[in-house]
């Protein structure tokens, strides 16, 4: 019966007196807000054993009929169970029914020929009910293919190989004829021009009959055509959820949804008004000046204030946007209200730059701004992102400060916090950032609830046609793989960009998913106001040319309309001009460009008025012995009752215990008790990356997983105290880019918390290079934003080969900004912390892990920590640091020295090898092997960045007879080698030279071989010993 219930609809075409009858019928019903297809109540006239097979008062669907026969069949009419049993049996639906015995026999045979004869042509009403519904569904398919989207009218869109290529030779639909041949397959299904004045009833699946429950086929098309194919193309058939989908239907398929109040219509006028004169206000004064523009597509700003009404008035408090460089201007001056006069003065070329950093161009700033919202007479708080030029890089990053703003307020479901993102079309279609973002839409720990992507689609990319520049027929394609629905929009009708906007606020609030708006516009100009389209796109820009504004043609149409007057209007454009003049002689007077005046993210209370930190000194980040002891016991034990563990897992624990019990820690156990005591202090922590929850190399875990029960976890760090801060450990989606920018954004949120994302293997970072290059190395000298955001890269040459040994520290060192050919004057410890662009760090025990994480949050800035974390160091014996090194009074050790017999006679010491990381211990074996205790010293130089000078200058000075050995297990093109020697040497004030002892120079990190790896470890420490290594060379 499956083949029955699926393609037999409401069989008989309705007459005319049955028309009237059925209209005021309800078709759908919404319960609790959700909408449903099938309605399971029945109104009918007769009972249901009464009604004859395909004469029921009501025509009600087979399907509902199959039901009640499958459960009695005596409970419907015989003809009926005629028909049932015939069609089970494998007949078709045109021969399954039998007329069944008359009940009187006094009717005679003439009579019940009679009756047989008026019964309807059972297969001819399944075709044509079966063809409206494919109608139906082909328009909501495929209708956006025909819309008129293009405001040029040469849409580049492709279809190819779409099954739409063929339908009615025989039926006259006047204007729709054409329309028809691209939607429908098989001649219409059918269906022919007789039948356009025939009634059929409505299939449940469509909304387009408001009240009415039939419709004739022509009326049917001109709703379908109204709904689908005039302004507004619609995507969602590709979604797998029926709600969904229903709400999208009943959105744009109602008759009269398109209506504006007078008031909607003067408001949506005078937003139009202030995108295009704003356009028109800097090319008048600065013609030659890049900005980047938005003419062309001047419905952007109604667009994104209406999305902001309706969210705000659906209970949002706050808007973190992103957006690429065209038109941000417009957006920070009509949307964000930033003041004109701060907008104009950047343009000035004698503006003089405040001491605050390097700064951007006025294209990329961002800008934070809490106002009244004067629609909804609420408080909303409007965030826009500074971002560089790289397209799409700021999509996560959006995400993530969207997700701590909702975390730090507890709004779980993203009722008051929420994102917009706008993007290009050739961006949104070629960046591959578009897609990770996507992907981390709906997982738990990562999901915003919702954003709204908004997408200025210009039909062209710089000077590069779609034709080329992308595969998919749009360039929002890629937002299926989340099921987000797509409202293509003719941005030359501002009343659709409207009226589709509410409805992507609607949806966001209703379903808390993505949606997508493609405002199908052009570029008036070419990609910056100096650049010459015509070289590129001639027919493209010819047409152009002749484009009438999109604001003169709704000014045009309301006057027509009478909604304003002529006077109105330019009374409206007077007033802005007016303001816009005003502003630009006040910019004038700014003599400074200020760039904290641009910052998207403040952190109230932290810094003092003035932006300076409130101290520069640094606590001591050690602990007492009972809070180590307590937090240790945390780490080895299950603090759930009933709860199985893995056996190794145990054993792990076990472990854990008895190095609390012996006042030791390893790497694992001394992060433990960062971040344990942190947390106790309030601070909230949230590490992220691939496999972080147990650790790539088995050493953390920090989740709990039940090992009887599915999806039962326990994780140990949230019983520290009762009062404690959460803490938040998950696992990421296989991205490094996105994942990167999200915890970048989520750090940017506020400075009171620690949030680290790790790197599978230290070298995977480079696939997130965008985000280290632009946001977090320059951050602060672009933007004036402070980041505490930590970065834990696996590093160090163990024979795994060229993929998972180097986390590349060469890249991070060169971009550092301290100058290695001074020898700083500043306090070290702190100033010249809050000096740098950012801290690295390669630790080399497990006490000065834990303490450099802590300074982290206890010193009274911000900067990024690039950490190099060990692999084999996890369980070297010798990697183990006692309590003693934890206790209050103790601090991050910059430097560690060497505290062997070497102390004793530093006159007798031949040779200092300084070093960093692991190759430490490999060093200290060696030396111990060939018995040089006495004549070689070795310090670690523990925090790179910014160099140690003057703890480097102690144990140059106090082994003066000592040559100077730098030793490191990377290439010497690589590695730390390029960046540590001139700062050896300025510390030396250039008397003594500088040797390398290391692997020579490589095109690739590491060896695949590991009889090679050996071989060359063995080479580079036989150089490190050997006295005479270096004799005779200068």
């Amino acid at each position: 019966m499956h083949r029955l219930r699926t393609t037999v609809v409401r069989l008989r075409p309705i007459t005319a007196p049955q028309t009237a009858k059925s209209q005021s019928q309800a078709r759908l019903a919404a319960v609790g807000g959700a909408l449903r297809t099938f309605q399971p109540m029945r109104s009918y006239t007769a009972s249901v054993s009464a009604e004859p097979f395909l004469n029921g008062t009501s025509s009600n669907y087979v399907e509902e009929m199959y039901y009640a026969w499958l459960e009695n069949p005596r409970s419907v009419h015989k003809s009926w169970d005629i028909f049932f049993r015939n069609a089970n049996a494998g007949a078709p639906p045109g021969a399954a029914y039998h007329s069944p015995p008359l009940a009187g026999a006094a009717l005679g045979l003439a009579n019940a020929q009679a009756m047989v004869g008026v019964q309807p042509n059972v297969e001819k009403l399944v075709e044509d009910h079966l063809a409206v519904q494919s109608l139906v569904r082909a328009y909501q398919v495929r209708g956006h293919h025909i819309a008129k989207l293009d405001p040029l009218d040469i849409s580049v869109v492709d279809f190819d190989e779409a099954p739409v290529m063929v339908g009615l030779k025989k039926v006259d639909l006047s204007g729709y004829k054409e329309r028809l041949y691209d939607l429908t397959a098989e001649e219409f299904y059918g269906l022919d021009e007789s039948d356009l004045d025939k009634v059929f009833r409505l299939p449940t699946t469509t909304f387009i009959g408001g009240s009415e429950s039939t419709l004739p086929l022509r009326e049917i098309i001109q709703r379908l055509e109204m709904a689908y194919c005039q302004s507004i193309g619609v995507e969602f058939m590709f979604i797998n959820d029926l709600e969904q989908c229903q709400w999208i239907r009943q959105k744009f398929e109602r008759p009269g949804i398109m209506q504006f109040t007078l008031e909607e219509k003067r408001t949506l006028l005078a937003r139009m008004v202030r995108s295009t004169r704003f356009e028109e206000f800097l090319q008048r004064k600065w013609s030659s000046e890049k900005r980047f523009g938005l003419e062309g597509c001047e419905s952007l700003i109604p667009a994104l204030k209406t999305i902001i009404d309706k969210s705000s008035m659906n209970g949002v408090e706050s808007i973190i946007m992103g957006m690429p460089h065209r038109g941000r201007l417009n957006v920070l001056a009509n949307v964000i209200r930033k003041e004109l006069d701060q907008i104009f003065c950047q343009f000035d070329s004698k503006l003089e730059a405040a001491d605050e950093g390097s700064g951007d161009v006025k294209y990329h700033l961002g800008m934070w701004h809490r106002r009244i919202n004067r629609v909804t007479d609420r408080n909303i708080t409007l965030s826009l992102m500074a971002n560089p030029s790289h397209l799409e890089a700021v999509d996560p990053v959006v995400q993530g400060k969207t997700k701590a703003e909702q975390f730090y307020c507890g709004d779980t479901e993203g009722n008051r916090v929420m994102s917009i993102l706008l993007h290009g079309d050739a961006a949104f279609a070629g960046q591959g950032v578009v897609y990770e973002t996507f992907h981390l839409s709906d997982l738990p720990s990562y999901t915003t609830h919702g954003t709204i992507h908004v997408v200025v689609n210009n039909q062209i990319g710089f000077t590069t046609d779609p034709r080329v520049a992308r595969s998919s027929s749009y360039p929002t394609d890629v937002a299926k793989v989340v099921n987000a629905p797509i409202f293509h929009v003719n941005a030359d009708d501002p009343e659709a960009v409207m009226y589709v906007c509410n409805v992507a606020a609607e949806w966001r609030a209703t379903f808390h998913k993505d949606v997508v708006v493609d405002l199908v516009c052009y570029r008036r100009n070419g990609h910056n106001e100096m650049d010459e389209p015509m070289f590129t796109q001639p027919l493209m820009y010819k047409q152009i040319k002749k484009q009438k504004g999109v604001l003169q043609k709704y000014a045009e149409k309301l006057i027509a309309e009478g909604a304003v007057t002529r006077q109105e209007y330019e009374e409206e454009i007077a007033k802005y001009d007016k303001i816009c003049e005003e502003a630009h002689a006040r910019s004038k007077d700014e003599k400074i460009l200020h760039i904290k005046h641009w910052l998207d993210s403040p952190w109230p209370g932290f810094f003092n008025m003035d932006g300076q930190p409130k101290s520069m000194t640094s606590p001591s980040t050690g602990l007492t012995e009972e809070e180590l002891g307590h937090i240790g016991h945390i780490a080895s034990s299950v603090p759930v009752e009933d709860f199985t563990i893995h056996g190794g897992l145990s054993r792990i624990l076990k472990g854990r215990a008895a190095m609390v019990g012996q006042r030791v820690c390893d790497w694992a156990l001394g992060e433990y008790m960062a971040f344990g005591s942190l947390l106790k202090e309030g601070t909230h922590i949230r590490l992220s990356g691939q496999d972080v929850e147990r650790g790539t190399f088995s050493h953390r875990h920090h989740v709990l997983h039940d090992q009887n029960v599915d999806k039962r976890i326990c994780i140990p760090m949230n019983h520290i105290a009762p009062n404690q801060a959460p803490y938040t450990v998950c696992n990421s989606s296989l991205s490094e880019y996105g994942v990167l920018g999200f915890e970048l954004g989520f750090a940017m949120a506020s400075p009171n918390a620690l949030v680290l994302w790790e790197a599978q293997f230290g070298d995977f970072h480079n696939t997130a290079q965008c985000i280290i290059d632009q946001f977090i190395c320059p951050g602060q000298a672009k933007w004036v934003r402070q980041n505490g955001i930590v970065l834990l890269l696996p590093h160090g040459m163990e024979g795994m080969g060229p993929e998972h040994s180097s986390a590349r520290p060469e890249r991070f060192l060169q971009m550092c900004n301290e100058d290695p050919d001074a020898y700083p004057v500043s306090e070290f410890a702190v100033r010249q912390l809050y000096d740098c662009n950012w801290i690295i760090v390669n630790c080399s025990t497990p006490a000065n892990y834990f303490h450099v994480l802590r300074r982290q949050i206890l010193q009274p800035f911000r900067k990024p920590l690039i950490v190099f974390t060990p692999k084999s160091l996890l369980r070297h014996p010798d990697a183990k640091s006692s309590f003693d090194d934890m206790l209050p009074g103790t601090h991050f050790q910059r430097l560690i020295p060497d505290s062997g017999p070497v102390c004793e006679k530093p006159d007798g010491v031949k040779r200092i090898v300084f070093c960093t990381g692991k190759v430490y211990y490999e060093l200290t074996r060696e030396r111990k092997n060939r018995g040089m205790d006495n004549t070689v010293a070795i310090a670690r130089i523990e925090q790179l960045s910014p160099f140690p000078f003057d703890q480097v200058k102690v144990e140059t000075d106090r082994y003066r007879n000592a040559d100077l050995v730098w030793c490191q297990e990377e290439h010497k093109n690589q590695g730390y080698y390029d960046y540590i020697k001139p700062r050896l040497r300025t510390t030396v004030d250039r008397t003594r030279p500088v040797w390398y002892a290391g692997r020579g120079p490589a095109a690739a990190p590491a060896t695949g071989n590991k009889a090679a790896h050996l071989v060359e470890l063995q080479r580079f420490l036989d150089t490190a010993f050997n006295l005479d290594a270096f004799t005779g060379q200068s």
